[in-house]
């Protein structure tokens, strides 16, 4: 599990095919991954991935291609990845609980500042789009935000200086497309009435 909030942004420095999938190699820089040993999972632009090789700040990882088929980003030599290595039981969680899982991807509409913040605006597939709610908890490329309103499959995030100067998030712009992942609780809402709704009598048991 992760929290979606954001503790270094990586950088791709290769991505050697595999029979099925690639060998990424990360370069984490200046972050310090003296507790992640292999076999630990780090979240990439909010995509769980298993470390299997430490060389100096390089971690490489085996990515399926059922993993590269349902997410953006993980392919692309050069590009940069928001990190997170995966919370203990002692940690706070800052943002929401995050299962590394992509959802969907979506694409975004508008990046554009507004007074000292930035609006973003991203059209989420119609698989996802019910999950999101106003004022409720949405993953953007593994960064935990608050949704501002929602219009169809159309949802707004405001998002604070901080948060652009230190995520991938300010690379963004229109036709740009990232991972998305729905807040848990959703799930297990629409889990609950779908039982209840095809069960009856199952709360009278």
């Amino acid at each position: 599990m992760f929290s979606g909030i954001v503790a270094a942004v990586g950088r791709i420095v290769a991505c050697d095919p595999l029979q099925d999938g690639v060998r990424l190699s990360v370069d984490v820089g200046a972050w310090d991954i003296a507790d992640i040993a292999i076999g630990d999972s780090v979240a990439h632009n909010g995509v769980c991935l298993t470390a299997v090789e430490k060389l100096g700040s390089v971690l490489r990882y085996d990515v399926s291609r059922e993993s590269l088929n349902c997410t953006v980003g993980l392919d692309q030599p050069g590009g940069e990845l928001n990190l997170e290595k995966a919370l203990s039981f002692n940690d706070r969680l800052g943002g929401h609980l995050v299962s590394g899982h992509v959802d969907g991807v979506g694409e975004v509409l508008k990046f554009e500042p507004v007074a000292e913040s930035h609006e973003l605006v991203i059209r989420a597939p119609a698989a996802i789009a019910g999950y999101i709610a106003r004022k409720g908890s949405i993953t953007v490329d593994g960064v935990s935000l608050t949704v501002n309103w929602v219009r169809d499959r159309d949802f707004s995030i405001n998002l604070i200086p901080h948060t652009v100067q230190v995520t991938t998030l300010k690379r963004l712009k229109a036709g740009s497309q990232v991972n998305l992942e729905i807040d848990l609780i959703a799930r297990y809402v629409e889990r609950m009435l779908e039982w209840k709704n095809s069960n009856p009598d199952s709360a009278q048991a």
